[in-house]
């Protein structure tokens, strides 16, 4: 009888040791060993580290969680969509509590949010939104990069004064937040062109990439294409010291008046020097601040609105001259 029941616990134990259970689990990426006291972690995909202001996005994210009580897994997208899914899948596999995205294209992350959604981790978007159809965000911190479009154009317009001229555009059309920053900054020139005054022309909108080396060399094609160009507006601040760069080298830096956006400490700097005019810009410390007390809203219970945005302001030189943080 002792035998038999020995047998039967071996079996039993094979059995356990072999089952199903284990093989569901097999290859997955376990979850992060939380902090003493950690209330969950928070992923964070940002569209790229490369760019000043979406480190500083990450770092307040990072530190404002930590004041709360969460861990937070912070990586760099690098502009590429298929890292990011990738990324996403490793948060969902992590069982993270809440994920923070700023998409690297707005339409190809669709299927990628749908499998966190399917997964009931609820999803963030930071400073890029996602407004396609099928997905579920819970809700959008951004800039007002429509406005923010609207306030370049008024220092164009500022800039150029009664004489006008031409005017390029370097856009980064896969991000919709620069898509609404050339909407706005159309839309500005377009009603100041309507009103009579003399006419300022978007005569070419080239890609950027939002990166200094794409930027200098759309700047060195448009002036190329104008060399009477009279002004150009970059999309963000790499962009513009890029085409900073491009304009010295033509040595026509005193002949086009150039307008930014972001207000980073290089692009201030660069306000300040009086190498570009002006920057709408943005506050990414308050943008990673505010999406971490939004998950602790949402994991409470409260229905946030769709979208919380963040005003810009227009930063000139007599900004710069003040601004203690600059040299």
């Amino acid at each position: 009888m002792k035998q038999n029941l020995l047998l039967l616990a071996v079996a039993s134990a094979i059995f356990i040791g072999c089952g199903k259970p284990a093989a569901d689990n097999e290859g997955a990426t376990p979850a992060p060993k939380p902090t003493a006291k950690s209330k969950g972690t928070i992923g964070v995909s940002l569209l790229t580290l490369d760019n000043p202001f979406f480190k500083i996005i990450g770092d307040n994210i990072t530190a404002e969680a930590r004041k709360r009580g969460y861990d937070t897994i912070v990586v760099s997208a690098d502009k590429d969509i298929a890292k990011q899914g990738n990324q996403v899948k490793d948060f969902i596999v992590k069982r993270v509590s809440a994920i923070v995205l700023s998409p690297a294209d707005a339409k190809s992350i669709v299927p990628i949010i749908q499998e966190a959604n399917t997964a009931g981790i609820p999803i963030f978007t930071v400073d890029i939104p996602c407004n396609e159809p099928g997905v579920k965000i819970v809700t959008q911190i951004a800039t007002d990069n429509f406005g923010g479009g609207k306030e370049a154009g008024a220092a164009m317009i500022e800039k150029l004064g009664q004489n006008g001229g031409k005017v390029a555009v370097l856009h980064f059309k896969q991000a919709q937040s620069c898509i609404l920053r050339v909407k706005g900054f159309r839309e500005v020139i377009d009603a100041h062109n309507a009103s009579g005054k003399a006419k300022i022309e978007i005569v070419t909108e080239l890609e950027s990439g939002g990166a200094k080396d794409i930027g200098y060399k759309a700047a060195e094609d448009a002036l190329q294409a104008h060399p009477d160009m009279r002004g150009i507006f970059a999309i963000n601040d790499p962009a513009a010291l890029g085409a900073r760069a491009a304009l010295e080298k033509a040595n026509k830096a005193d002949q086009v008046t150039l307008v930014g956006f972001d207000g980073m400490p290089e692009g201030k700097q660069a306000i300040k020097e009086g190498k570009i005019y002006a920057d709408p810009i943005q506050f990414p410390d308050r943008m990673g601040v505010q999406i971490v007390d939004a998950i602790i809203r949402h994991s409470k219970g409260e229905t946030l609105p769709a979208e919380m945005l963040i005003p810009t302001s227009l930063y000139r030189k007599s900004d710069a001259d003040k601004d203690p943080t600059l040299k």
